[in-house]
């Protein structure tokens, strides 16, 4: 949606209005899959997921906050997912 000057941010939630943005990427307009690449990881990236860190915790959940919630089971993952609605 672009950078937000009033939060120093590109990252800000989304409204109800947002999801009625014309846009050819705007999944929740526009079935399929939109017309080229949303993202463009870096480098950094790439080596992480060619050689991630070892790790017991298989699933992530983004909180409300920006921070995240890590679960080693399925069932620890839905709860985390659960308890942030």
């Amino acid at each position: 949606m672009g950078y937000d000057k009033e939060r120093k941010s590109w990252w800000r939630p989304l409204t109800q209005e947002d999801y009625k943005f014309q846009s050819p990427y705007n999944t929740y307009l526009n079935a399929g899959l939109p017309p080229g690449p949303i993202a463009n990881p870096g480098l950094a990236a790439i080596k992480a997921a060619l050689s991630p860190a070892p790790s017991e915790y298989l699933f992530f959940v983004a909180k409300k906050d920006g921070s995240h919630v890590f679960a080693k089971t399925f069932e620890e993952h839905v709860r985390n997912v659960n308890a942030g609605r």
